[in-house]
């Protein structure tokens, strides 16, 4: 993900007595069995290879076996093993009360079933520890990474992330891998904030995150899917899609402090930038190719449909009419990331701007077409059109860029 500025201070790393560097969370619930090997595992993985001093707690959420009582055996058997008990169910819940409740500057979380090989454990906490970073994920969607699961949950898996992608712009990989990081001071900053309790709870952070401003750093894992989940992959789905649609609303409404979260959280500006080169301009052009392709593609196929009835120069008020106000919208959200309902009539005025002069340069292509050509084939007809919407979107996005770009600050 790309970054705003300079890193933060490293962590200070001290000696084991005066306290960790790093807690790692294992929320769990009805884990009897697996949580003894689980802990085992993990804390002779962190003596043998992490380091830094650390601790591991356990946020039992309300287990109704015999977990809590295996939690705190394990306390009192290995050193700097915690045990946290919640008597709400709640994924999130649990990580939240843990990290808030944590005096690490470093906070981890990882499922009991301990998927992903622990060997990644160090590369996704050190840059946060160094200040480079303010949450790792580890993802399983990297070209390097090294998965072993079912057909079913890797189509889940990836169909759940491009969704993201779509959705809500995220430009992570892989938000449901249950291997994450956060600096603490970040964490205190941005779970205020996060509703969610459940399984969405990581991607409501991460969300919010990636608005705020923050660096996420993803680390590729070795991944082997435990059989034995329990898991309600459809309620999961279920809770998820609501998730995305009330955090959509949310963001669409202006209802998140973003604007605090960034001035609070976020990495200052770049130093010195080129004038030549405004700061977000080539991810803004990326963007606006991106919407504009898609409006173009959209307009072609509203005068294709619209041709025949209405006659060419109608057929092109209509289309390109519709698909304006469609790319001023898209462009507002997408391309200069302005959510809310703040000068929503102002900039859709510039859009409607834009378009007058899109029609003025598409319907003067078509007219000298036709004073050449009294019946051109339909392919020339589009070609013409094409190179007409060319010149418009370049048009569009110096103004709407004028507009809209200054006003984001």
């Amino acid at each position: 993900m790309t970054a705003l500025g300079g890193p933060r201070a490293a962590v200070r790393t001290r000696s084991t007595s005066d306290g960790a560097v790093l807690d790692v969370v294992i929320p769990v619930y009805n884990e009897e069995a697996d949580l003894g090997p689980c802990v085992r595992r993990l804390h002779a993985h962190l003596t043998e290879h992490f380091p830094y001093p650390f601790q591991i707690t356990v946020a039992d959420n309300a287990s109704v076996d015999g977990t809590l009582a295996v939690a705190e055996a394990l306390a009192a058997e290995l050193p700097g093993v915690g045990v946290r008990h919640l008597d709400a169910k709640g994924r999130g819940r649990a990580l939240s009360a843990a990290w808030s409740a944590s005096s690490a500057p470093v906070l981890a979380y990882m499922d009991v079933d301990l998927s992903t090989d622990l060997a990644a454990l160090l590369p996704l906490v050190a840059p946060l520890i160094s200040g480079h970073s303010d949450l790792a994920i580890g993802t399983r969607l990297a070209h390097t990474s090294r998965v072993v699961r079912g057909t079913k949950r890797e189509v889940i898996s990836r169909a759940y992330n491009l969704l993201l992608r779509g959705a809500l712009a995220a430009r992570f990989s892989d938000a449901q891998c249950g291997f994450k990081a956060i600096r603490a001071d970040v964490a205190a900053g941005l779970l205020p904030h996060v509703r969610d309790t459940g399984w969405f709870f990581d991607t409501e952070l991460l969300v919010l995150a990636q608005r705020a401003g923050l660096r996420i750093h993803e680390v590729p894992v070795d991944w082997v899917d435990d059989p034995d989940s329990r898991v309600d992959i459809v309620a999961t789905a279920l809770a998820d899609l609501r998730g995305m649609g009330r955090l959509g609303r949310a963001l669409m409404t202006g209802a998140l402090p973003l604007a605090e979260l960034r001035a609070q959280l976020g990495r200052a500006s770049l130093t010195a930038p080129s004038p030549q080169v405004p700061v977000g301009l080539p991810r803004q052009l990326t963007r606006f190719a991106a919407v504009g392709v898609a409006s173009t593609l959209a307009y072609l196929l509203l005068f294709v449909a619209t041709r025949g009835a209405l006659g060419a120069q109608p057929a092109n008020l209509l289309a390109l009419l519709v698909t304006a106000v469609a790319n001023t919208a898209a462009n507002r959200r997408l391309t200069f990331g302005i959510t809310g309902s703040r000068h929503v009539g102002r900039h859709h005025a510039q859009g409607l701007l834009a378009f007058a002069l899109g029609l003025a340069l598409t319907s003067g292509a078509l007219a000298v077409l036709h004073a050449f050509v009294a019946v051109p084939a339909r392919p020339v007809e589009l070609a013409v059109l094409v190179a007409a919407n060319l010149a418009a979107t370049v048009l569009r996005f110096v103004l709407l860029r004028l507009g809209m770009h200054h006003r984001r600050g």
